[in-house]
Protein backbone atom coordinates (compact mmCIF):
# COMPACT_ATOMS: atom_id res chain seq x y z
CA UNK A 1 0.00 0.00 0.00
CA UNK A 2 1.16 3.80 -0.94
CA UNK A 3 0.54 4.64 2.99
CA UNK A 4 3.44 2.93 4.11
CA UNK A 5 5.84 4.72 2.32
CA UNK A 6 4.78 7.93 3.22
CA UNK A 7 4.97 7.92 6.86
CA UNK A 8 8.17 9.48 8.52
CA UNK A 9 8.11 8.06 11.76
CA UNK A 10 11.81 9.78 13.29
CA UNK A 11 14.75 8.47 11.56
CA UNK A 12 18.37 7.75 11.99
CA UNK A 13 21.92 6.04 12.26
CA UNK A 14 25.17 3.79 13.50
CA UNK A 15 28.44 4.02 14.69
CA UNK A 16 28.01 6.82 17.02
CA UNK A 17 28.39 5.95 20.89
CA UNK A 18 27.03 8.65 23.60
CA UNK A 19 28.49 9.00 27.01
CA UNK A 20 25.31 6.71 28.98
CA UNK A 21 25.20 3.93 30.92
CA UNK A 22 24.94 0.53 28.21
CA UNK A 23 20.97 -0.53 29.27
CA UNK A 24 20.14 3.50 28.52
CA UNK A 25 19.00 4.14 24.81
CA UNK A 26 19.37 7.51 24.83
CA UNK A 27 18.76 8.41 20.83
CA UNK A 28 17.60 7.39 17.83
CA UNK A 29 18.11 3.93 17.66
CA UNK A 30 19.90 3.49 21.30
CA UNK A 31 23.43 3.68 22.37
CA UNK A 32 25.51 3.38 19.07
CA UNK A 33 22.75 4.49 16.46
CA UNK A 34 22.51 0.87 15.21
CA UNK A 35 18.95 -0.55 16.73
CA UNK A 36 21.28 -2.49 18.70
CA UNK A 37 21.18 -3.00 22.51
CA UNK A 38 24.04 -4.54 25.02
CA UNK A 39 21.87 -4.68 27.67
CA UNK A 40 22.01 -8.91 29.31
CA UNK A 41 19.90 -10.79 31.58
CA UNK A 42 16.56 -10.53 29.40
CA UNK A 43 13.90 -13.27 28.86
CA UNK A 44 14.81 -15.85 26.25
CA UNK A 45 11.24 -16.55 25.52
CA UNK A 46 7.75 -15.42 26.73
CA UNK A 47 4.84 -16.24 27.82
CA UNK A 48 2.02 -16.65 25.75
CA UNK A 49 0.63 -13.64 26.95
CA UNK A 50 3.28 -11.77 26.30
CA UNK A 51 5.74 -10.13 28.85
CA UNK A 52 4.72 -8.39 32.14
CA UNK A 53 2.55 -5.16 31.38
CA UNK A 54 4.12 -2.27 34.03
CA UNK A 55 1.56 0.47 32.85
CA UNK A 56 0.40 1.81 30.14
CA UNK A 57 -0.42 5.78 29.63
CA UNK A 58 -2.75 7.02 26.72
CA UNK A 59 -2.21 10.73 27.38
CA UNK A 60 0.78 11.37 26.20
CA UNK A 61 -0.37 13.32 22.92
CA UNK A 62 -0.19 12.00 19.23
CA UNK A 63 2.80 11.49 17.03
CA UNK A 64 5.01 8.68 16.11
CA UNK A 65 8.10 9.46 18.06
CA UNK A 66 10.12 7.09 19.05
CA UNK A 67 11.22 7.40 23.09
CA UNK A 68 14.72 7.70 24.31
CA UNK A 69 15.55 6.48 27.95
CA UNK A 70 17.75 7.63 30.56
CA UNK A 71 17.62 6.63 34.14
CA UNK A 72 14.79 7.50 35.41
CA UNK A 73 13.50 9.76 32.42
CA UNK A 74 11.83 8.64 29.00
CA UNK A 75 11.90 11.32 26.72
CA UNK A 76 9.58 11.69 23.53
CA UNK A 77 7.83 14.73 21.52
CA UNK A 78 4.14 14.81 20.84
CA UNK A 79 1.19 17.07 19.37
CA UNK A 80 -2.21 17.62 20.87
CA UNK A 81 -3.61 19.41 17.35
CA UNK A 82 -1.35 21.01 14.28
CA UNK A 83 -0.29 24.17 16.53
CA UNK A 84 0.92 22.59 19.42
CA UNK A 85 4.55 20.06 18.83
CA UNK A 86 6.06 19.37 22.54
CA UNK A 87 9.13 17.88 23.57
CA UNK A 88 8.32 16.22 27.27
CA UNK A 89 9.80 13.92 30.15
CA UNK A 90 7.97 11.07 31.79
CA UNK A 91 8.44 9.03 34.89
CA UNK A 92 9.99 5.64 34.08
CA UNK A 93 7.80 4.24 37.28
CA UNK A 94 4.81 5.02 36.08
CA UNK A 95 4.48 7.34 32.89
CA UNK A 96 3.77 10.40 34.60
CA UNK A 97 5.00 13.68 32.63
CA UNK A 98 7.22 15.59 34.58
CA UNK A 99 7.37 18.25 32.18
CA UNK A 100 6.84 19.16 28.74
CA UNK A 101 7.78 22.23 26.27
CA UNK A 102 6.14 23.23 23.34
CA UNK A 103 8.77 23.21 20.23
CA UNK A 104 6.38 24.75 17.32
CA UNK A 105 3.67 23.87 15.09
CA UNK A 106 3.23 20.45 13.54
CA UNK A 107 5.23 21.09 9.67
CA UNK A 108 3.11 20.47 6.86
CA UNK A 109 2.25 17.06 4.76
CA UNK A 110 1.61 17.19 1.23
CA UNK A 111 -0.30 14.62 -0.69
CA UNK A 112 -1.37 11.89 2.46
CA UNK A 113 -1.82 13.47 5.41
CA UNK A 114 0.16 11.71 8.86
CA UNK A 115 0.88 15.53 10.63
CA UNK A 116 2.70 14.51 13.97
CA UNK A 117 5.72 14.49 15.40
CA UNK A 118 8.08 12.23 14.27
CA UNK A 119 12.17 13.21 15.44
CA UNK A 120 12.95 11.14 18.53
CA UNK A 121 14.92 13.82 20.83
CA UNK A 122 18.77 12.69 21.49
CA UNK A 123 19.83 12.99 25.25
CA UNK A 124 23.54 14.07 25.62
CA UNK A 125 24.17 14.85 29.57
CA UNK A 126 21.90 17.20 31.33
CA UNK A 127 20.69 18.38 27.67
CA UNK A 128 18.22 17.29 25.31
CA UNK A 129 18.46 18.28 21.66
CA UNK A 130 14.86 17.77 19.81
CA UNK A 131 13.83 18.70 16.39
CA UNK A 132 10.19 19.69 15.30
CA UNK A 133 8.46 18.43 12.80
CA UNK A 134 8.17 22.46 10.98
CA UNK A 135 12.21 22.63 11.64
CA UNK A 136 12.10 24.04 15.14
CA UNK A 137 15.26 22.27 16.58
CA UNK A 138 15.94 23.57 20.38
CA UNK A 139 19.17 22.60 23.47
CA UNK A 140 16.75 21.74 26.40
CA UNK A 141 17.80 21.34 29.92
CA UNK A 142 16.60 17.60 30.91
CA UNK A 143 15.41 18.10 34.21
CA UNK A 144 13.41 21.08 33.85
CA UNK A 145 12.79 21.24 30.04
CA UNK A 146 13.81 25.00 30.14
CA UNK A 147 15.46 26.14 27.13
CA UNK A 148 19.56 26.87 26.23
CA UNK A 149 18.65 27.72 22.18
CA UNK A 150 16.35 27.38 19.37
CA UNK A 151 16.71 27.63 15.64
CA UNK A 152 14.34 26.78 12.98
CA UNK A 153 15.91 25.04 10.00
CA UNK A 154 13.54 27.05 7.60
CA UNK A 155 14.33 30.21 8.65
CA UNK A 156 17.68 30.41 9.80
CA UNK A 157 19.09 27.94 6.87
CA UNK A 158 16.45 28.04 4.08
CA UNK A 159 15.72 24.77 4.33
CA UNK A 160 13.76 22.28 2.17
CA UNK A 161 12.05 19.58 4.25
CA UNK A 162 10.59 16.59 1.77
CA UNK A 163 6.71 16.62 1.41
CA UNK A 164 6.02 15.14 4.91
CA UNK A 165 8.24 17.80 7.01
CA UNK A 166 11.08 17.08 9.10
CA UNK A 167 11.56 13.63 10.70
CA UNK A 168 14.79 13.35 11.66
CA UNK A 169 16.79 13.01 15.18
CA UNK A 170 19.62 15.17 16.00
CA UNK A 171 23.12 13.50 15.71
CA UNK A 172 25.62 14.54 18.72
CA UNK A 173 29.10 13.82 18.15
CA UNK A 174 31.58 15.00 20.38
CA UNK A 175 30.61 18.96 20.91
CA UNK A 176 28.80 18.68 17.42
CA UNK A 177 25.42 18.91 16.39
CA UNK A 178 24.25 17.61 13.00
CA UNK A 179 21.61 17.82 11.32
CA UNK A 180 19.59 17.99 7.92
CA UNK A 181 17.75 21.77 6.64
CA UNK A 182 18.07 20.63 2.90
CA UNK A 183 18.33 22.89 0.23
CA UNK A 184 21.21 24.09 -1.71
CA UNK A 185 23.01 26.23 0.90
CA UNK A 186 22.78 23.97 3.80
CA UNK A 187 21.69 20.91 3.04
CA UNK A 188 23.71 19.27 6.09
CA UNK A 189 24.85 21.30 9.27
CA UNK A 190 26.86 21.25 12.49
CA UNK A 191 26.54 23.43 15.31
CA UNK A 192 27.77 23.99 18.13
CA UNK A 193 25.89 21.85 20.61
CA UNK A 194 26.29 24.20 23.67
CA UNK A 195 25.73 27.39 21.61
CA UNK A 196 23.90 26.55 18.29
CA UNK A 197 26.32 28.67 16.48
CA UNK A 198 26.84 27.55 13.00
CA UNK A 199 30.24 25.33 12.66
CA UNK A 200 30.06 24.58 8.83
CA UNK A 201 27.11 24.21 6.41
CA UNK A 202 27.92 21.71 3.60
CA UNK A 203 25.87 22.22 0.40
CA UNK A 204 25.54 18.56 -1.26
CA UNK A 205 25.87 19.41 -5.38
CA UNK A 206 22.54 20.43 -6.78
CA UNK A 207 21.27 21.17 -3.52
CA UNK A 208 18.83 17.99 -2.12
CA UNK A 209 15.52 17.91 -0.03
CA UNK A 210 15.91 16.66 3.40
CA UNK A 211 14.14 13.10 3.62
CA UNK A 212 13.17 11.49 6.82
CA UNK A 213 16.43 9.34 7.94
CA UNK A 214 19.14 11.03 10.43
CA UNK A 215 22.61 11.46 10.07
CA UNK A 216 25.10 8.53 11.10
CA UNK A 217 28.93 9.08 11.98
CA UNK A 218 31.42 6.97 9.80
CA UNK A 219 35.06 6.21 9.27
CA UNK A 220 36.51 4.79 6.45
CA UNK A 221 40.03 4.73 5.80
CA UNK A 222 40.78 7.06 8.16
CA UNK A 223 38.07 9.67 6.79
CA UNK A 224 35.64 10.42 9.36
CA UNK A 225 31.85 11.41 8.07
CA UNK A 226 28.86 11.79 8.34
CA UNK A 227 26.58 9.93 6.52
CA UNK A 228 22.88 11.08 5.07
CA UNK A 229 20.12 9.11 3.08
CA UNK A 230 18.42 12.55 1.16
CA UNK A 231 15.85 12.26 -1.37
CA UNK A 232 18.27 11.82 -4.37
CA UNK A 233 20.24 9.26 -2.52
CA UNK A 234 22.65 8.53 0.58
CA UNK A 235 25.44 10.73 0.47
CA UNK A 236 28.52 11.22 3.03
CA UNK A 237 30.21 15.03 4.14
CA UNK A 238 33.42 15.38 5.81
CA UNK A 239 32.83 15.87 9.41
CA UNK A 240 35.74 17.89 9.98
CA UNK A 241 34.70 20.80 7.55
CA UNK A 242 31.48 19.68 5.48
CA UNK A 243 33.06 18.75 2.44
CA UNK A 244 31.02 16.91 -0.16
CA UNK A 245 32.46 13.41 -0.54
CA UNK A 246 30.34 11.21 -2.22
CA UNK A 247 26.69 10.03 -3.51
CA UNK A 248 25.18 6.86 -3.50
CA UNK A 249 21.39 7.06 -5.87
CA UNK A 250 20.39 3.72 -6.65
CA UNK A 251 18.49 3.17 -3.83
CA UNK A 252 16.70 6.66 -3.90
CA UNK A 253 15.15 5.10 -7.33
CA UNK A 254 11.72 5.98 -7.34
CA UNK A 255 11.27 5.73 -3.64
CA UNK A 256 8.67 8.94 -2.89
CA UNK A 257 10.18 9.04 0.70
CA UNK A 258 13.85 7.66 2.07
CA UNK A 259 12.90 6.45 5.79
CA UNK A 260 15.40 3.91 7.29
CA UNK A 261 18.21 5.10 8.55
CA UNK A 262 22.08 3.85 6.96
CA UNK A 263 23.39 1.26 7.98
CA UNK A 264 27.28 1.24 8.60
CA UNK A 265 29.95 -1.27 9.29
CA UNK A 266 33.37 -1.90 8.59
CA UNK A 267 33.72 1.12 5.73
CA UNK A 268 30.44 -0.07 4.20
CA UNK A 269 27.01 1.26 3.77
CA UNK A 270 23.83 -0.27 3.69
CA UNK A 271 20.71 1.49 2.92
CA UNK A 272 17.22 0.53 1.39
CA UNK A 273 13.87 1.84 0.30
CA UNK A 274 10.86 0.22 -0.33
CA UNK A 275 10.06 1.07 -4.04
CA UNK A 276 13.79 1.68 -4.45
CA UNK A 277 15.82 -1.83 -3.53
CA UNK A 278 18.63 -2.65 -1.02
CA UNK A 279 21.93 -1.62 -1.58
CA UNK A 280 25.29 -2.32 -0.16
CA UNK A 281 28.57 0.37 -0.78
CA UNK A 282 32.24 -0.17 0.06
CA UNK A 283 33.97 3.23 0.66
CA UNK A 284 37.65 3.64 -0.90
CA UNK A 285 39.19 6.08 0.30
CA UNK A 286 42.40 7.36 -2.05
CA UNK A 287 44.24 10.69 -1.65
CA UNK A 288 41.51 12.10 1.05
CA UNK A 289 38.67 11.74 -1.87
CA UNK A 290 35.87 8.92 -0.86
CA UNK A 291 33.97 7.13 -3.44
CA UNK A 292 31.12 4.84 -3.23
CA UNK A 293 31.56 1.59 -5.11
CA UNK A 294 28.68 -0.46 -5.36
CA UNK A 295 28.96 -3.58 -3.88
CA UNK A 296 25.31 -5.81 -4.39
CA UNK A 297 21.72 -4.12 -5.24
CA UNK A 298 18.59 -6.26 -4.29
CA UNK A 299 15.21 -5.74 -4.15
CA UNK A 300 13.71 -8.51 -1.34
CA UNK A 301 16.43 -7.37 1.84
CA UNK A 302 15.13 -5.13 4.66
CA UNK A 303 13.35 -2.41 3.06
CA UNK A 304 10.52 -1.67 5.32
CA UNK A 305 10.37 1.67 6.96
CA UNK A 306 11.27 0.08 10.76
CA UNK A 307 14.95 -0.29 9.81
CA UNK A 308 17.54 -2.69 10.17
CA UNK A 309 20.15 -4.43 12.54
CA UNK A 310 23.37 -6.02 11.86
CA UNK A 311 24.03 -9.44 14.41
CA UNK A 312 27.49 -10.75 13.62
CA UNK A 313 27.37 -11.57 9.39
CA UNK A 314 24.23 -11.13 9.06
CA UNK A 315 21.46 -8.60 8.35
CA UNK A 316 18.24 -8.84 9.99
CA UNK A 317 15.06 -6.63 8.91
CA UNK A 318 11.48 -6.63 7.38
CA UNK A 319 10.34 -6.14 3.96
CA UNK A 320 6.64 -6.15 2.41
CA UNK A 321 6.77 -10.16 2.79
CA UNK A 322 8.44 -10.34 6.20
CA UNK A 323 11.07 -10.91 8.65
CA UNK A 324 14.10 -11.87 6.90
CA UNK A 325 17.85 -12.87 7.72
CA UNK A 326 20.82 -12.02 5.13
CA UNK A 327 24.49 -12.12 4.48
CA UNK A 328 25.44 -8.83 5.50
CA UNK A 329 28.43 -8.66 2.56
CA UNK A 330 26.63 -10.68 -0.29
CA UNK A 331 23.14 -9.76 0.06
CA UNK A 332 22.11 -13.82 0.06
CA UNK A 333 18.97 -14.29 2.00
CA UNK A 334 19.30 -17.18 4.71
CA UNK A 335 15.69 -17.27 5.86
CA UNK A 336 12.38 -15.35 5.45
CA UNK A 337 9.08 -15.54 7.15
CA UNK A 338 6.16 -13.83 7.34
CA UNK A 339 6.35 -13.08 11.37
CA UNK A 340 3.69 -10.00 12.30
CA UNK A 341 4.43 -8.19 9.13
CA UNK A 342 6.52 -5.24 7.97
CA UNK A 343 7.42 -3.56 11.32
CA UNK A 344 10.16 -2.07 13.46
CA UNK A 345 13.05 -3.61 14.92
CA UNK A 346 15.95 -3.54 17.84
CA UNK A 347 18.12 -6.38 18.91
CA UNK A 348 18.91 -7.24 22.56
CA UNK A 349 20.81 -10.26 24.30
CA UNK A 350 20.21 -12.74 21.57
CA UNK A 351 17.11 -11.80 20.19
CA UNK A 352 15.39 -9.50 18.38
CA UNK A 353 12.17 -7.33 18.66
CA UNK A 354 9.83 -6.62 15.98
CA UNK A 355 6.95 -4.15 16.56
CA UNK A 356 4.99 -4.74 13.18
CA UNK A 357 2.87 -2.21 11.60
CA UNK A 358 -0.22 -4.10 12.42
CA UNK A 359 0.58 -3.31 16.22
CA UNK A 360 1.41 -6.66 16.90
CA UNK A 361 5.14 -7.78 18.78
CA UNK A 362 7.28 -10.24 18.56
CA UNK A 363 10.22 -11.52 20.19
CA UNK A 364 12.47 -13.69 17.46
CA UNK A 365 16.12 -15.58 18.25
CA UNK A 366 18.59 -13.82 15.62
CA UNK A 367 20.30 -16.60 14.33
CA UNK A 368 20.80 -17.07 10.77
CA UNK A 369 20.14 -21.04 10.95
CA UNK A 370 15.99 -20.27 10.94
CA UNK A 371 13.84 -18.39 12.28
CA UNK A 372 12.73 -19.19 15.35
CA UNK A 373 10.31 -17.25 17.33
CA UNK A 374 10.30 -17.00 20.84
CA UNK A 375 7.16 -14.87 21.80
CA UNK A 376 4.33 -12.69 20.71
CA UNK A 377 1.48 -10.63 21.54
CA UNK A 378 -0.68 -7.33 20.96
CA UNK A 379 -0.48 -4.74 23.21
CA UNK A 380 -4.03 -4.28 25.09
CA UNK A 381 -5.82 -0.86 23.75
CA UNK A 382 -4.11 -0.23 20.66
CA UNK A 383 -5.43 3.29 19.11
CA UNK A 384 -7.80 4.04 15.96
CA UNK A 385 -4.59 4.52 13.60
CA UNK A 386 -7.02 5.33 10.58
CA UNK A 387 -4.87 5.13 7.20
CA UNK A 388 -1.66 5.24 9.65
CA UNK A 389 0.00 1.94 11.22
CA UNK A 390 2.03 1.10 14.19
CA UNK A 391 5.27 2.87 12.98
CA UNK A 392 7.09 3.88 16.29
CA UNK A 393 9.97 2.17 16.88
CA UNK A 394 10.93 -0.42 20.15
CA UNK A 395 12.85 0.57 22.71
CA UNK A 396 14.95 -1.64 25.23
CA UNK A 397 16.04 0.11 28.37
CA UNK A 398 17.08 -1.15 31.47
CA UNK A 399 15.25 -4.68 31.40
CA UNK A 400 11.96 -2.92 29.95
CA UNK A 401 10.56 -3.13 26.60
CA UNK A 402 8.43 0.24 25.76
CA UNK A 403 6.28 0.75 22.69
CA UNK A 404 4.99 3.78 21.34
CA UNK A 405 1.85 3.74 19.09
CA UNK A 406 -0.14 7.19 18.35
CA UNK A 407 -1.01 8.96 21.73
CA UNK A 408 -0.35 5.30 23.74
CA UNK A 409 2.58 4.14 25.72
CA UNK A 410 3.09 1.09 26.58
CA UNK A 411 6.02 -0.30 29.22
CA UNK A 412 6.79 -4.01 29.72
CA UNK A 413 9.19 -5.89 31.83
CA UNK A 414 11.29 -8.19 30.19
CA UNK A 415 14.03 -8.91 32.58
CA UNK A 416 14.70 -12.75 33.00
CA UNK A 417 14.20 -13.38 36.96
CA UNK A 418 16.35 -16.35 36.57
CA UNK A 419 19.17 -14.17 35.36
CA UNK A 420 19.91 -12.21 38.40
CA UNK A 421 20.36 -15.87 40.79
Amino acid sequence: MKTRWLLLVAVGFGGLCLAAPAADWPQWRGPRRNGISRETGLLKEWPKEGPKLLWQVKAIGHGFSTPAVVGDRIYLLSNTGKDNEFAQALDVKDGKQVWSHRLGKVGPNFGPQYPGARSTPTVDGDRLYALGSDGDLACLETATGKPRWHKNLRTDFEGRPGYWAYAESPLIDGDVLVCTPGGKEATLVALDKKTGEVIWKAAVPGGDLAAYASAIVVEAGGVKQYVQFLQRGVVGVDAKTGKFLWRYAKTAQGSPANIPTPLAHAGYVYTGTGRGGAGLVKLKVSGGEVEAQPVYFVKDLPTSIGGAVQVDDYLYGTSGRGLLCAKFDTGKVQWQDKGVGPGSVCYADGRLYIHGENGQVALVEATPDAYHEKGRFTPPDQPKRGAAKAWAYPVVANGRLYLRDLGSLWCYDIKDPKAAE
